[in-house]
């Protein structure tokens, strides 16, 4: 998983979906969130169903060529910045250490940044830190630039990224309106997130033998330039949506604020807790395909099974459904997501083990529901600090959840871990839903 369930990025005034759980069962819950639509913004004089009526909104058509290239530009600094690293110091720990920076900021700047995406205009903050990307990558590019530096300038564009993706979040409720529109323009944003996990790193592998990883460098420079570019001359400059000072939001009280909130707290959990367990098969993805003897192409095919079924289940989900049926199906599919891990517990072979990464994948139209309840739960004026919080809570727990898998196999196979993950994972998922199910209940 990346930054991509996001990904965390919206409107809905959603109805009335009533249902009913069985007494003290988790697992049988149904889900009672508001998620009617109501009219999409009125910024195209087109119409359409599915994502038609997203495209059909002209501001939001630069900011997604915007977002397809700052993908590329993260995907392409990520690969050549590890062989760079490893090319000059030969250790595979610090190789290691430039992924691990890719996470460990959106603690820190998904936090202590939140209240940025409120109090700036949004296409300030989206362009500043675009600027910021493009001279941090410049940098690495330069010829002798030190490692430790180049350790330092991956932590501060991992530092930027949650209030980049928390500020777009926001700012797409401008520009598609609070309507069935902004779901699906989020559902689009991870999308593109899902491919560049499918496509990126292999692209990224075939430009390295073509160029030098300064080179690529130099070209992730380039990518985050044309995204500003876009950003700055493709979008209207709207103002902050909270004051700069004095209030709870202008300050640390705006995140304890959001927290309180008992309703918005524990459909976050549910929005985090999920790919906590999901990402275990992908950091154990080198030692279970080499131990069934599948070859590295064994492994691009399983790592790349998962987001190819997201990318398909989204895909369906936002064409095929409306929001009060993709609201409905959100939390059966949620509790369906990860029990395809349970099969791991007899060692498939690689196309079994493939299957059950898409099948998870496919469950993950779940999203699509579960954005419609955290938007409708997000207090006014406060939407790019939730957005902002999201992302950085969604990276750091997938962060977490790679290491401790790792720990895990210390102790135990690969498969036995996922099956354990796919098990516990379930169970979890099952709790949060009726925990969000309650807290609605006495919102």
């Amino acid at each position: 998983m990346t930054t991509t369930r996001n990904e965390g990025a919206e409107a809905a005034d959603p109805a009335r979906d009533e249902g009913t759980t069985p007494a003290g069962s988790a697992v049988g819950v149904r889900e009672t969130f508001d998620t009617a639509p109501v009219a999409p913004a009125a910024t195209s004089s087109k119409t359409g169903s599915g994502y038609g009526q997203v495209f059909a909104v002209r501001e939001f058509r630069p900011v997604f060529a915007a977002h397809v290239l700052s993908m590329t530009g993260s995907v392409l600094a990520q690969v050549a910045l590890s062989v760079l690293v490893y090319r000059l110091t030969g250790s595979a720990l610090l190789t290691a250490l430039t992924y691990a920076l890719g996470f460990l900021p959106y603690a820190i700047g998904g936090t202590v940044l939140a209240g940025v995406a409120d109090r700036y205009a949004a296409r300030t903050v989206l362009v500043v830190c675009d600027v910021l990307c493009v001279a941090c990558a410049a940098v690495m590019a330069t010829p002798g630039t030190p490692v430790a530096v180049l350790l330092t300038l991956r932590f501060a564009m991992a530092l930027v990224a949650p209030v980049f993706s928390g500020t777009r979040a926001a700012s797409l409720a401008d520009i598609l309106g609070e309507g069935d529109a902004l779901i699906l323009g989020r559902s689009l944003i991870r999308m593109v997130a899902q491919g560049a996990q499918v496509a990126g790193f292999g692209l990224g592998g075939l430009l390295l033998v073509v160029v030098g990883p300064r080179e690529a460098l130099m070209i992730t420079a380039v990518t985050f330039a044309g995204s500003a570019l876009l950003l700055r001359f493709g979008t209207r400059n709207r103002p902050a949506r909270a004051p700069r000072e004095g209030g709870p939001e202008s300050g640390g009280g705006g995140t304890r604020r959001l927290l309180a909130n008992r309703r918005l707290r524990n459909l976050l959990v549910l929005f985090w807790i999920q790919p906590f367990f999901l990402v275990v098969p992908e950091a154990l993805a080198a030692p279970y395909t080499d131990g069934i003897g599948a070859g590295t192409t064994g492994l691009g095919l399983f790592m790349a099974a998962m987001p190819v079924g997201t990318l398909l289940g989204e895909l369906l989900a936002g064409t095929l459904l409306g929001p009060e049926a993709r609201s409905r199906i959100a939390g059966p599919l949620a509790l369906l997501s990860l029990l395809p891990y349970l099969g791991f517990a007899v060692r498939p072979s690689l196309p079994w083990a493939i299957a059950a990464m898409f099948a998870t994948g496919l469950c993950g139209a779940y999203t699509l529901g579960v954005d419609q309840w955290i938007l409708a739960a997000i207090p006014e004026g406060m939407q790019g600090r939730a957005m902002t919080l999201m992302a950085a809570g969604l990276m750091t727990i997938q962060g977490v959840g790679m290491a401790l898998a790792g720990a895990a196999a210390e102790f135990g196979a690969p498969h036995v871990v996922t099956a354990w993950a796919g098990l516990l994972g379930t169970v979890c998922v099952a709790l949060a839903l009726r925990s969000a199910r309650r807290a609605h209940g006495k919102s």
